[in-house]
């Protein structure tokens, strides 16, 4: 009783003293938000140069680094390390597996698939890197290759040293949920908490905050595009405002509930609406092709995962992988620290090679068959279309779904479910973005204050219709992918201070 009183004093002290990480990353936030809304022009310019900068000067960086970290993940999961449990020897997992992927691929990237999932097999269709025929079957083969890689080991991998060197240093050593812990084992206790520590903890928070509101203003123009494509609601201004409101009134609701609550009930709910419109599409589509686009895929997949892992040019040329592979790859930072703290929270009681292998394997699996069954639909009906009206539809993602759903005789019912998706991602996202937003501003709270939910659940929103402001696609994705650079040391670190902290816990068993 006397513990829990002590307790409960430090909490209340602790609340009294102002909290730098809260004050300084929503300042900056909000002015990222003001300079969006403000000087579109300027920002998008910005953000533009920067990008163009980093891919000709760490395109190298990005794909050694991204290897890195499938190969640093899967050496951890069948090492001794792997039998190390997150949390006490004796704990048992808080969620249930079917729960726990679920939540863990609806906060990882949903709404990016709904996005992606036909457009990209689309453009890399019309677009091949060069030294492949724009639509030919060796295009085709190519897309369904270079989705799987886009979305398979490589992001998971990135999210997996995130989300275990939080899920480690919180359930296993006691720690707060807050990035800065993680350097302990480097940096002491002392600067792990003083302004290094500090700097980190902002600048994981800005870094969340931007990443996440990239896909909300992606999939908010998805929404939008596709209210006016089946139902003629102009696609402007009002509207995204209506849409965006909207949602954020639903999500902040359920970010109140909690994780147990709110966040679980929509995963669910997610993962049922996902596998229906999955296996739909499977059968409305070309069964037989989608098939054959899943098993030469994966073969494809995994026969040149090195090669192309580091490939950095094709004959001479590295446009392509520039503007795909390490876009994508420097994008997947971006939403490192979101994810990575969010499937720390819900992976507590896991062992280290069930969380590596479930937060890896099994996504990467669903997105093989995701994309094969999305691109074998779209190529096929990828003949109804001239070269030039292709090119025209894939130039614009977010229209790119319901034109080629209108090929097909069920397409009206694939759109709607696909809208209702995405309406249902955008908010478990948004959710789960304000419950870890929450979580880094309170001192790494596992149960943040509601009043934290509000302002960052706010905040998102505001920041999302600010990227919408600032332009096309291309420049939404820009803004966070600049500002995500530095987080490939941070996560190097990270994986050298984890390693120090199993080795001494081995030791200490």
């Amino acid at each position: 009783m006397k513990e829990t009183t002590k307790k409960e004093k430090t909490n209340q002290e602790n609340a009294k003293k102002p909290n730098v990480v809260f004050l300084i990353s929503a300042a900056i936030t909000i002015a990222i938000a003001l300079w969006g809304i403000i000087s579109n022009d300027s920002f998008s310019g910005s953000a533009n140069q920067l990008m163009a900068s980093l891919k000709q000067n760490f395109s190298w960086l990005y794909l050694g680094v991204m290897l890195f970290f499938v190969v640093f993940s899967l050496i951890i999961a069948f090492s001794k390390f792997g039998k190390i449990r997150l949390g006490a020897d004796d704990e048992r997992p808080e969620y249930s597996t079917i729960s726990w992927f679920a939540m863990l691929f609806a906060a990882g990237m949903g709404i990016g698939l709904v996005f992606w999932g036909v457009a990209e097999p689309i453009s890399h269709y019309v677009s091949p890197m060069k030294g492949i025929e724009p639509h030919s079957a060796e295009a085709a083969r190519f897309s369904i290759r270079s989705c799987i890689m886009h979305w398979g080991l490589h992001p998971w991998a990135c999210y997996a040293v995130m989300g275990l060197g939080l899920a480690f240093f919180q359930f296993r050593k006691k720690e707060s949920a807050l990035a800065s812990n993680l350097f302990k084992p480097m940096l002491g206790d002392k600067k792990a908490k003083g302004p290094i520590g500090k700097a980190i903890d902002i600048f994981t928070t800005i870094i969340t905050v931007t990443g996440v509101a990239t896909s909300f203003g992606m999939g908010c123009l998805q929404i939008c595009s596709g209210l006016e494509h089946l139902f003629s609601i102009p696609n402007k201004m009002l509207t995204w405002i209506t849409v965006i409101t909207i949602i954020c009134f639903i999500y902040l609701q359920s970010a109140i509930s909690g994780v147990g609550k709110g966040v679980k009930l929509l995963s669910n709910i997610n993962l049922v609406l996902f596998s229906f419109l999955l296996i739909l599409a499977f059968f409305i589509g070309p069964a037989g092709e989608i098939l054959n686009y899943l098993l030469v895929g994966i073969k494809d997949y995994l026969v040149n995962f090195i090669p192309d892992s580091l490939r950095l040019s094709s004959q001479g040329d590295s446009s392509w992988i520039q503007d795909w592979r390490v876009f994508y790859w420097a994008w997947w930072l971006s939403w490192a620290p979101f994810v990575g703290v969010f499937i720390a929270r819900i992976s507590r009681g896991r062992t280290i090679r069930e969380f590596i292998l479930g937060v890896m394997i099994i996504p990467t699996a669903v997105s093989a068959v995701w994309f094969s069954t999305f691109g074998g639909v779209s190529l096929h009906a990828a003949g109804n279309f001239a070269k030039e009206q292709l090119a025209e539809i894939a130039a614009a993602p977010q229209t790119t779904l319901f034109y080629i759903f209108d090929q097909y005789k069920a397409g009206i019912i694939l759109s709607l479910i696909a809208i209702v998706l995405l309406i249902i991602f955008f908010i478990t996202s948004a959710d789960s973005a304000t419950f870890v937003l929450s979580m880094l501003t309170s001192d790494g709270e596992l149960n943040p204050p509601n009043n934290k939910k509000i302002f960052w659940g706010i905040l998102i929103a505001v920041v999302a219709f600010a990227l919408i402001m600032s332009g096309s696609i291309s420049v939404i994705q820009t803004i966070s992918i600049v500002i995500a650079f530095p987080y490939l040391f941070i996560l190097l670190l990270i994986c050298v201070n984890l390693v120090i902290e199993m080795k001494k816990d081995q030791h200490e068993s």
